[in-house]
């Protein structure tokens, strides 16, 4: 019992290692959460820093979400701790205790996650969130459609385990409350709109 409530923690650490805040400080010498949109996330790093140090940042998040649940089995191989592990590692990301419990809006983290613990319906959701940032040019928007579609693509999947449900969900609303402040200014036309095909 002990390793296992210890993992938990690791687990929570491993999501709460703030990508952004490294990456941004190493690539241009700056503090994220003070520049773009002060969200210490991949799409800020990207749009505030640049190309490399965005993409760098969301490999890195999505692999402190997808390493400690893929390495879960090796202390409980029940899928029950395979989500307490995930939804430590997406609490870790989301209230960092290394940025003051704050952190990014678990897109990236919860990706990793998802992509450990159900495959297939995460990459449909990737697809959904590809499509709609191509059409839209809106990764906030992209973001909300796909935690929108995730307990809906899992349930339809068949995964009807109530411990998936309520996660599923759980997760889809956080990140889309976590989201907030850019459906505000969606609403308003002031959201940041990322430059697809030769539009902007």
């Amino acid at each position: 019992m002990l390793v296992k409530i210890l993992y938990l923690m690791f687990a929570y650490i491993c999501g709460a290692i703030p990508f952004a805040y490294i990456v941004s400080k190493l690539f241009a010498g700056v503090d994220i959460r003070t520049v773009g949109s002060g969200n210490p996330g991949a799409t800020n790093v990207f749009r505030a820093v640049g190309k490399t140090a965005g993409s760098i940042t969301f490999i890195l998040d999505m692999l402190k979400g997808f390493l400690p649940v893929m390495f879960a089995i090796l202390i409980d191989d029940s899928f029950s701790y395979a989500i307490a592990v995930a939804a430590m590692a997406m609490l870790g990301h989301m209230f960092s205790v290394f940025l003051k419990f704050k952190g990014g809006k678990g897109v990236a983290t919860g990706a990793g996650v998802f992509l450990a613990l159900m495959p297939l319906p995460t990459l449909i959701i990737l697809v959904v969130f590809v499509v709609v940032f191509v059409f839209s040019g809106y990764v906030a928007l992209a973001s909300v459609c796909a935690a929108v579609s995730l307990p809906l693509v899992s349930y339809f999947l068949g995964n009807h385990a109530i411990e998936q449900m309520l996660f599923t969900f759980s997760v889809a609303s956080l990140v889309i409350y976590k989201h907030r402040t850019n459906l505000q200014r969606l609403r308003k036309g002031e959201e940041y709109k990322f430059k697809i095909l030769g539009k902007k």
